[in-house]
This record gives structure tokens, C-alpha cells and sequence, in this order.
């Protein structure tokens, strides 16, 4: 870390985070560093890709940079003399396969310039109707970055395709998870255990958590990438993983609730900013038993 950040406690850590930019909405980058700036994180955000706006809802001019002007700018942040001050690197959406290199080569950066730093790679590589990114971006993410890894957050579809099997049943997505390779692993969408709700299952070496809300259907893009953001930084605020868990889910059902009161296409962060600082909405919290617990009894 710098003197600075040594001398003053009360400065925090700073956190990369690479995705794509979008100039309209709450997708990517634009949710991931308006939750982790509210919580009080100064962040770098790396653009992948800039697009107008997320294209689920129309066409959309697609801006990749070239891959050797994107490699330089990483080189760049490799070489940062502030690069002690960052605690944490979050990557999302890849533009291209080539970004998978550089964006290990900046890990393994800040690891060095800061041993505690924490790497989370959220896998957006697809949902419900399969892949939305080229197999050689999803490939590069599952080679690549998924194996240098602190924590992964993909999604219960995502996940499905890193592990090459259907995730059919809770006890598949728990085996999934627990063999992905990151110590901890959240999957995001998984079966609820209660009626019309859906879940975010957090497994890791010490316990496995399901946090279960109300199902709401037709969710604005961006949930991912906003829950991604929100549990890193109750992390690195020192957060035990249950509470930090139950606050992210908290906070991200109550932004997604509150768009869907008011009818908005994107997800209305700006209008609901204190609901990731103190969220309210209630969160059925339970503990799961691990694959490997079972195997002992």
C-alpha cells in the first residue's frame, strides 16, 4: 500500500473493475461502479466495450477497442504507482477473447503490488437462452480467469456451461460450484427452496448460504453486475460472509423492486442509492449442507 494509504485507515482500498460501458442504462460498469462508489470505494473502470445501450432492447453500435491499444492500457495500469492502493480487481463482460490475457496480466499485477488484494471474476457469458458472448470469449473466461480466481458469481445457466453439465438440481449446482476452483463461489438465479422466489447460493470452504427473495419476472439487465459489486465491497469492508450475502441480496431485491414499481426499463440506481447503503427488504437466509458434509454422514 502507499505512506498515504498506510497513514490514513480511513481512506479505502481501491477496486478495478472491467466490463463494458453503456451510455444509457445500469448495465456493467455503470452498475458495478455506481454501487461500489456509493459504498464508498474509489474505483478504476476499464471499458471492454462501449455500446449505446444494452442491446436486448435494440440494435446497438458495438465499440471494442483494438486489442493492442486495450493491451497497452493494461500494461499502463500494470505499471501504476499507485497500484499498492488497489484491494480489489472485479471483471465482468469481455469484448473480446484477447482482454482474458490482459486482464490475468493485471491481476497477478495487483497481487503483487498487494498480497490481500481479492480477484472476483463475474462470468457474463450467458442465461436462460444459452451463450450471448462468441464461445472463444466464454472459453478464454473459464481457462483463463475463472482458474486465478478469489471468488466467481456466475449465474445458475453460467455455471452450467463452465462445469460442461445441466445444472438440474440443487445438489448439481452445489457440486458445480464447490469443483469450479475459486474458494468461493456465488450462483446467482439458483432454485429457491421457497415457492415463487429465487436465490443466490454462496458456497465456500467454510459453509454454504442460500439468500432467497421474491421471484419478480421480467428483471430490468444489470442484477449480476450490481450483486457482483455490492457483496465485493461488503467484503472488503470486513463483512462476515452471511451477513454480507443477506445485505447484497437485501439491497439488490429492493432496487430491482422499486424499478418494477415504477415501471423503468433500466434499473433506477440514482432514485434508489440508499438502498444499497442500509437496505430493508427481507431476505430468507438458510445454511445448506456442502456435497462434502454429506459424503460424511
Amino acid at each position: 500500500m502507499t505512506v498515504e494509504h498506510q497513514r490514513n485507515p480511513d481512506i479505502r482500498p481501491s477496486v478495478i473493475v472491467i466490463s463494458s460501458h453503456v451510455v444509457r442504462g445500469s448495465v456493467g460498469n455503470r452498475a458495478a461502479v455506481f454501487a461500489l462508489e456509493t459504498l464508498g470505494f474509489p474505483v478504476w473502470a476499464v471499458p471492454t466495450v462501449i455500446l449505446p445501450w444494452h442491446p436486448g432492447h435494440s440494435r446497438a453500435t458495438r465499440i471494442v477497442p483494438p486489442p493492442e491499444d486495450f493491451a497497452s492500457l493494461m500494461d499502463d495500469l500494470c505499471g501504476a504507482p499507485w497500484l499498492g492502493e488497489v484491494g480489489a480487481v472485479l471483471s465482468g463482460y469481455l469484448g473480446d477473447a484477447r482482454q482474458a490475457d490482459d486482464v490475468a496480466r493485471l491481476v497477478s499485477a495487483v497481487r503483487n503490488a498487494n498480497p490481500q488484494a481479492i480477484y472476483m471474476c463475474d462470468p457474463v457469458i450467458g442465461d436462460t437462452g444459452g451463450l450471448y458472448v462468441p464461445e472463444s470469449v466464454a472459453s478464454a473466461i473459464g481457462t483463463k480467469l475463472i482458474p486465478i480466481a478469489d471468488i466467481a458469481t456466475p449465474n445458475v445457466h453460467e455455471l452450467a456451461w463452465l462445469a460442461g453439465a445441466p445444472m438440474t438440481d440443487a445438489a448439481s449446482i452445489m457440486a458445480a460450484a464447490e469443483t469450479l476452483g475459486p474458494a468461493r463461489v456465488l450462483v446467482t438465479s439458483a432454485p429457491a427452496m421457497m415457492s415463487g422466489s429465487t436465490g443466490n447460493l454462496l458456497v465456500s470452504g467454510r459453509q454454504s448460504l442460500m439468500a432467497e427473495h421474491r421471484l419478480i419476472p421480467d428483471a430490468p439487465n444489470g442484477l449480476g453486475d450490481l450483486m457482483a459489486a455490492t457483496l465485493l465491497a461488503r467484503l472488503l469492508e470486513g463483512v462476515a460472509e452471511e451477513k454480507a450475502l443477506q445485505m447484497a441480496t437485501g439491497a439488490v431485491f429492493e432496487i430491482l423492486a422499486r424499478t418494477a414499481r415504477r415501471g423503468a426499463d433500466e434499473l433506477t440506481l440514482e432514485t434508489d442509492a440508499q438502498s444499497l447503503r442500509t437496505p430493508m427488504a427481507m431476505v430468507n437466509m438458510r445454511h445448506v449442507r456442502s456435497m462434502a458434509d454429506r459424503k460424511k454422514t
